[in-house]
């Protein structure tokens, strides 16, 4: 066996020394070994062994290669017996869960113990008014409980010599009184008087603001000690090694989406769609879903779909159906629930693997979190804008819309006036922890915009302009197309 290299010598000193152990060479090299297996998801199967140690019951925290190699050896045998399991089990289809908004799990944070808790009790659609102030509190101790770990905002473990410019621990604006000099403060836009805004947290408010600093996916998840934020379920880390190692290697497996689409207007909408299927059903290895966005229908959908039933695409794909702003609906309110069944009775079908869900909705795909939301949503935030958003770093419109909602942990934080959202469901439309990919279903013109990582795309307005984009999650690459006019 080839010796390890300083490098990964180091990261496993470091992440081991991080748990409290202590390696000795010939269990380090045995560690080594063990993340030779996977040099595609080295991090994951790192964290899989540490994990794994943390219940044996060791003897001490100097650690052997008995000790190692008696953890290695189960967790290879688990893996060895996936791999003998059915290819069924591991196809795209089952690869693929979509959770409803409905079904998202809630979280409140206690700043006393610094923990997230699960709301376990039912939550009523229409909430009292503890729920409004409830919606607001939470927001803002999701957002300040992570900018207390960003080190420009934390205070410093130990006392160290540092002038006002580079102390920016938040302090409450309760505690403001008395105080001199630049202070630090984090809190939610409020109006407390006509033409007038102010910064207010649970203390207080004062007249200034800005935006908390972005925190990477992977600082997020280690703090929340495996909670499920996303939904869909906590996948077991020997579950996510797997799956990584399987989505890596999905290289045919692709999303078509399209936004803005009319179900019950032939001429604007369903011509176009028959081209679009069409074409991908001539592939050899068709999309694994196409998500379809709406507005799709005041009427009962009896739709000419007759054409489908020859297409490969009924058997081999799912159909994601998603509602519109003016879809059929109790109310305007988000999260916006399914089309009701009456106007999809018909299009089931002939599309026997159609999905009706919320909006917004989630899907997991094998290891990887997509979020998708139909909303004309950068028309509205611009005219909502109070400050005009600054030029320095970009002028383009979608990529400031972008930067403010993943900086704000929220996929609509406009006003309650100006977007309803029903108060004890407003979790559902978190970005926290941030997801891997974001589609924004706007009418606007289709853009694709990498963000820190975070990869999100427009596909933009199928009925009027004929754009829909391909998404292959593989790569995290984004194909914006369109139909030749």
């Amino acid at each position: 066996m080839a010796a390890p290299s300083a490098a990964t010598r180091r990261k496993l000193q470091r992440k081991f020394k991080l748990r409290g152990f202590t390696l000795k060479v010939d269990a380090l090299e045995e560690a080594a070994a063990f993340l030779a297996r996977f040099p595609d998801a080295e991090d994951d199967a790192l964290d899989l062994l540490l994990d794994e140690l943390d219940k044996e019951p060791l003897q001490s925290s100097i650690l052997d290669r008995d000790a190692v190699r008696r953890v290695v050896a189960l967790l290879v045998e688990a893996d060895e017996a996936v791999d003998a399991a059915s290819p069924a089990a591991t196809s795209a289809r089952s690869a693929l869960r979509v959770v409803d908004s409905f079904v998202v799990p809630r979280f409140h944070y206690d700043p006393i113990k610094k923990v997230f808790y699960e709301h376990t009790s039912r939550l009523a659609i229409h909430g009292e008014a503890g729920d409004k102030a409830a919606l607001y509190r939470d927001r803002y101790q999701v957002l300040l409980q992570r900018l207390a770990r960003d080190i420009y905002f934390s205070k410093p473990a130990f006392d160290t010599v540092m002038t006002e410019d580079d102390n920016c621990e938040i302090t409450s604006i309760q505690s403001l009184i008395g105080c001199t000099g630049r202070r630090w403060i984090m809190g939610v836009i409020s109006q407390l008087e006509e033409r007038q805004f102010y910064l207010e947290d649970l203390t207080g408010a004062v007249n200034t603001c800005g935006f908390p600093p972005l925190e990477d996916r992977e600082a997020s998840l280690s703090m929340l000690m495996g909670l499920d934020f996303f939904g869909g379920g906590v996948i077991p880390t020997e579950e996510t090694v797997r799956l990584s190692t399987l989505e890596k290697k999905a290289m045919n497996d692709m999303f078509v989406i399209l936004s803005d689409v009319w179900l019950d207007n032939y001429e604007k909408t369903m011509e176009k769609l028959g081209v679009v299927l069409d074409g991908y059903d001539s592939l050899e290895a068709v999309p694994s879903l196409f998500v379809l966005m709406g507005n799709f229908c005041s009427r009962p959908c009896n739709l000419a779909f007759n054409s489908f039933e020859e297409l490969r695409l009924k058997e081999h794909s799912r159909f994601l159906f998603i509602p519109g702003p003016d879809d059929a609906g109790p109310s305007k309110a988000l999260p916006r629930c399914a089309l009701p069944k009456y106007l999809t009775e018909e299009l089931q079908k002939h599309i026997p693997n159609a999905i009706f869900v919320s909006n917004p909705c989630r899907v997991k795909f094998y290891t990887q979190e997509i979020v998708f939301f139909r909303q004309d949503l950068l028309y509205r935030m611009r005219r909502s804008c109070l400050i005009p958003p600054t030029t320095e770093e970009t002028s383009d419109p979608f990529e400031h819309l972008v930067a403010t909602i993943t900086h704000q942990s929220h996929l609509c934080p406009l006003p309650l006036t100006v977007q309803p959202i029903i108060w004890s469901y407003d979790h559902c439309l978190r970005l926290y922890p941030t997801p891997h990919t974001i589609v924004l279903g706007d009418k606007s013109d289709q853009k694709a915009f990498k963000y820190t990582g975070i990869t999100c795309f427009n596909p933009g307005s199928f009925a009027n302009d004929s754009t829909f984009a391909a998404y292959r999650p593989c790569t995290k690459e984004v194909e914006l197309s369109a139909l030749e006019s």
